[in-house]
């Protein structure tokens, strides 16, 4: 729908439109005054498309450009909007900017020279002289006088990156005369065309917007919205030249149902014309003229007419380029019937938060009931899963996915046996989960205190082409009594909604069909990593890239996970020859592109005279694995295979690289110099040295003789995983149902307080350890 919508956007302008907006040269004029009403593009249905908006108008409130005293610019804030204007304008869009601040520009200089002359009068004649207060300077006057300097600002800004601006003064009798209402559209449309930004103010010397009435006939010679205040006028000019985006900038994030300081209150993030009777306003900005019910007004008269609107805070950080990036970003004003019956992940959110504490009320018997169940529904409902499986899967094909992409996103009869297998374990082990004593301490007499195993709340999963993963995870949170929000890849849609009826199911029968949700929607990964008052703990799976992007963005949540798979097989020199090829091929050939593959053999160089050398290298090239030599065996071969680019890489695929250490200890310090800290083996048959090996290297898996395609929770007998973490803190290795619980502490007294303990005091400190019941 998005590509469509897009597609239909970009040919609604003629080709010279669109190769002026890359070129940054002359603009297509606007619309002729007879057709501006005409709808001449779709109108935008979700955020995601708000990155092709080419029209631009941005109407910046008194509160957003005015110092908290009301006296005076806030400049930094207004250099940040000028720069941002600015780039959009580079960019090739078009933005038409409608400005408040003459009169408080205006206000700060009167009271200036006030002041310096009550200054002299009272040195001339100090009993005449009265206290000033700058309230009281006449707004028109303030407006005449702060209007030249507010533009001389906007116009030294904007010319630090060689914009060019226009000041249009407009009154509102100019949109109800028909010759002054084209020769403003006129003028508009010429200042576009040469490349220039208009900025629009009202000539508040002569009608201030607070003095305008609001008792005109609805009929007759009045056009379009009533013009009360600049979110009504940017409101009618966006309408008029067919902008493709509407920002309204104020002082509070968006729209809410009630007033944002009232208890209850909530940020709508999407508005539909449904929600019209579901609003309760509050008062208006206290410098402006325009409250929230007026820029709701003027925000859904402009969507009527084709224009997308944003209601935003002006004073949050580059809140235009996120708006036009798509993001989520205050309130979206939209007519889509696909957004507006979308549950939005706000809500899904609070609902895992209800529904976990929902699982954590039944008894450890009934959450194992609820993971077995969904075992059951993965095998009793293959037709169904494998019919939409076949969906993704051809849909894949014809996009062209790549081959171990499709591996991972294909389902299969034996897939899901195993899964269900995996399902039953975890239902088994779920009874010791939740609620587990772990330490028992009686501090004084009648005073017991308990640590006690819980959830740690509501997960956020966000995985790849791997729809297996799905009832996974959703198996480990319902053990554990987690919320669970699910964001999967778009290539495995119709697994997943399939996967996820299953998993619906299967809560319902526990009453907690909420705990667990699949976020669907467009919704942008960078949204969901700032729902840190939603979510406690973000589990990403997938490449490397997909990780470490989610780490770097996650400024608030922590993150579980690891970011690279640089695993290393060590065949030591006391290796067996037959367990090194065995081990080695299986690391490296099982499955490439898994995380826990192998993607370094060292091997000792004292084993480089004998047949282990050559019997690995020959055994993996049969295997159709391309070898890249570490710089030591390059420097011993003349005719080796090519050098290996980095030490730290994760190939994914049927690559490697052979390097050969001195000693043990050179291994180890070269797994911990290049390796990620996820899985590392030793072959050998040395105790002492596999000893040493399993003792010092510091990873989150380490292995004797055994491949490193056993770092996996099935393997591991967790039943399954949530991911596996290289982090130190918390849960490390393959995460199972353990690495998804946090503790409480539970302190029984009668009547004990904490002076009772001080010097002199009635009771005694014993803390004394009792045995876990």
């Amino acid at each position: 729908m998005l590509l469509n919508s897009c597609k239909a956007l970009r040919n609604s302008f003629s080709s010279n439109a669109w190769r002026a907006a890359s070129t940054h040269g002359p603009r297509q004029p606007l619309l002729s005054p007879e057709k501006r009403l005409e709808k001449a593009h779709p109108q935008f249905t979700e955020r995601s498309q708000l990155k092709y908006a080419r029209r631009l108008v941005v109407k910046l409130g008194s509160a957003v450009i005015t110092r908290e005293d009301n006296h005076g610019l806030a400049l930094g804030r207004l250099a940040s909007i000028v720069e941002q204007v600015a780039e959009c304008h580079l960019e090739g869009r078009e933005v038409i900017m409608v400005t408040s601040g003459a009169v408080a520009f205006g206000k700060q200089k009167l009271a200036q020279e006030l002041l310096m002359s009550l200054s002299m009068r009272e040195t001339l004649n100090p009993k005449d002289t009265k206290e000033f207060d700058g309230a009281t300077l006449e707004p028109r006057a303030a407006a005449a006088v702060g209007q030249s300097g507010l533009m001389s600002l906007y116009d030294a800004m904007f010319a630090q990156y060689g914009v060019k601006i226009a000041q249009v003064l407009v009154t509102k009798p100019d949109f109800y005369n028909e010759e002054t209402r084209n020769n403003l559209f006129s003028t508009l449309s010429e200042l576009i065309s040469l490349n220039i930004v208009p900025i629009i103010n009202t000539n508040d010397a002569v009608s201030p917007p607070m003095f305008i009435r609001d008792d005109e006939p609805a009929g007759g010679a009045r056009k379009g919205i009533p013009i009360k205040d600049n979110d009504s006028l940017s409101a009618m000019l966006a309408a008029e030249v067919q902008a493709d985006l509407l920002i309204l900038m104020s002082d509070v994030d968006g729209i809410y149902n009630k007033p944002p300081w009232e208890d209850g209150a909530k940020l709508m993030h999407t508005y539909t014309s449904d929600d019209v009777n579901s609003i309760e306003y509050g008062t208006k900005s206290k410098v402006g003229t325009g409250g929230m019910d007026a820029k709701v007004k003027a925000a859904t008269w402009a969507l009527d007419r084709g224009v997308s609107v944003v209601i935003c805070n002006g004073m949050q950080e580059k809140a235009i380029k996120t708006i036009v990036g798509g993001r989520k970003v205050g309130t979206f004003f939209t007519e889509s019937t696909e957004s507006a019956n979308t549950v939005p992940v706000e809500v899904m959110a609070e609902n895992a938060r209800i529904g976990s504490r929902q699982m954590q009320a039944l008894s450890a018997a009934e959450r194992a009931t609820a993971v077995s169940n969904l075992a059951d529904l993965l095998v009793s409902r293959e037709k169904f899963i494998l019919e939409a499986n076949a969906k993704d899967l051809a849909e894949a094909q014809r996009s062209g996915l790549a081959k171990p992409l499709l591996s991972r996103l294909s389902l299969n009869s034996a897939k899901l046996k195993n899964l269900s297998v995996g399902l039953k374990q975890i239902a088994e082990d779920s009874h010791k989960n939740v609620g587990r004593v772990l330490r028992r301490t009686r501090l004084a007499d009648g005073l017991e205190l308990k640590q006690v195993t819980v959830p740690i709340g509501v997960l956020l999963v966000i995985f790849e082409s791997r729809p297996d993963s799905l009832p996974q995870v959703a198996a480990l949170a319902m053990a554990s009594a987690n919320g669970l929000l699910l964001k999967g890849g778009k290539e495995a849609a119709h697994s997943n909604k399939a996967l996820m009826e299953l998993v619906k199911e299967a809560l319902t029968s526990v009453g907690a069909e909420h705990a667990v949700s699949l976020v669907s929607t467009r919704e942008e990964i960078s949204d969901l990593l700032a729902m840190e008052s939603h979510i406690d703990l973000i589990i990403p799976r997938g490449s490397s890239e997909l990780v470490r992007n989610i780490q770097e963005q996650s400024l608030h949540i922590p993150v579980l996970g690891h970011a690279e798979g640089v695993c290393h097989v060590f065949i030591d020199k006391d290796a067996d020859l037959n367990k090194a090829l065995h081990i080695a091929r299986d690391a490296k050939c099982d499955y490439p592109a898994a995380c826990n593959a192998m993607e370094t053999l060292l091997i000792h160089e004292d084993l480089m005279s004998g047949e282990i050398f050559n019997d690995v290298c020959n055994m993996l090239k049969r295997e159709g694995v391309k070898i890249y030599a570490g710089p030591r065996l390059n420097q011993q071969l003349t005719f080796g295979p090519p050098a290996a680019k980095s030490l730290r890489h994760e190939y994914g695929a049927l690559e490697c690289c052979i390097e050969i250490v001195p000693s043990l200890e050179e291994a180890i310090n070269h797994i911990h110099t290049y390796g990620s800290g996820h899985t590392d083996v030793i072959v050998t048959e040395n105790d002492a040295a596999a000893k040493h090996f399993l003792g010092s290297v510091d990873s989150a898996c380490v292995f004797h003789n055994a491949s490193s395609r056993f770092a996996d929770g099935f393997r591991f007998g967790l039943g399954a995983e949530v991911g596996i973490s290289t982090a130190r803190i918390h849960a490390r290795g393959p995460v199972g149902v353990e690495g998804l619980l946090t503790t409480k502490w539970i302190l029984n007294g009668q009547d004990h307080a904490a002076a009772d303990f001080a010097d002199g005091g009635q009771r005694n400190w014993l803390h004394q350890s009792l045995p876990i019941d």
